[in-house]
């Protein structure tokens, strides 16, 4: 075997194994073995965090235009703005790096504490597996890379629910676009996706290898929906007032970006993650 294959099938075993996993059978302490999980835990959490903290419409702007965002349109680093500051293709970019965040931070999750489904571990990995997802929508709402002022976190909850069931996901989005459709409204289309699936997530793997005792599943997706839901409550303010604005598929009319600093009695709001949405 190449060294370059032994090193493929070692990182293969590793992954599935999870690092946490290959410890604890050198450990013969109940309250070390404790420890180990607790570390892994909290090792999940903080990296979870700080991967969500990283703001990719900021990157983008800088990277590619030498500018920063939040000195256009809304004055916010968020998808709608970069769609109205630059475009389709940034804007595109921008939603896809927010969701690649949640599909990195379970990976993590699994690197700790394996990808397989042992009996004795199943708990401990779903557990680390919600709690990365949790706390990295967590860091793109409340970034500690921009003054804890971020998103929306729906691209980032999108990544973690097709990193974790993609069947879950793809119901989701059947659910979701139709709801964009007909509404007009893309931060409700978000609120109600992020609000049903707990729901969702419950019916599909109850009874199934994939739902932990304790329900552990659902009670952070329950969280998660809570989250998404208190990031637009603005949005369901202007809704309910009537001053939200609606998106239209076709025939919507551009709106040209202004910079921000030069409108009179402009208060920054906060701006959206969706691909596309209106200004929120």
């Amino acid at each position: 075997m190449l060294f370059s294959e032994f090193i493929a099938a070692g990182l293969q075993d590793l992954f599935k194994t999870g690092v946490i996993r290959a410890i604890l059978p050198h450990v013969t302490d109940e309250s070390t073995q404790a420890l180990v999980i607790g570390a892994g835990f909290i090792l999940c959490i903080l990296c979870a965090y700080l991967l969500g903290s990283i703001n990719t419409a900021l990157i983008v702007s800088k990277l590619f235009f030498h500018d920063d965002v939040r000195k256009h349109g809304s004055g916010n680093a968020g998808t709608t703005n970069m769609l109205r500051t630059y475009g389709k293709k940034p804007a595109i970019i921008t939603f896809v790096g927010d969701a690649l965040k949640g599909v990195l931070s379970v990976l993590i999750a699994c690197i700790l504490f394996g990808c397989a489904f042992p009996d004795g571990n199943h708990f401990h990995l779903v557990t680390a597996v919600y709690l990365s997802a949790f706390f990295c929508i967590i860091g793109h709402v409340f970034p500690i890379f921009s003054r804890f002022h971020g998103g929306k976190g729906f691209a980032t909850f999108a990544g973690v629910v097709l990193a974790i069931n993609p069947f879950v996901f793809i119901l989701l989005l059947i659910f979701y676009v139709p709801m964009v459709l007909l509404s007009h409204y893309v931060s409700l289309s978000s609120v109600l996706a992020a609000l049903f699936y707990p729901l969702i997530l419950s019916v599909i793997t109850n009874n199934t290898p994939l739902h932990p005792p304790y329900g552990t599943d659902v009670l952070f997706a329950v969280l998660i929906g809570a989250l998404i839901t208190w990031a637009h409550r603005e949005n369901l303010r202007r809704i309910y007032d009537g001053n939200e604005r609606k998106f239209y598929l076709f025939g919507s009319k551009t709106v040209e970006a202004t910079p921000a600093e030069s409108r009179q009695g402009y208060e920054p709001e906060e701006d959206e993650d969706e691909p596309f949405g209106e200004d929120k």
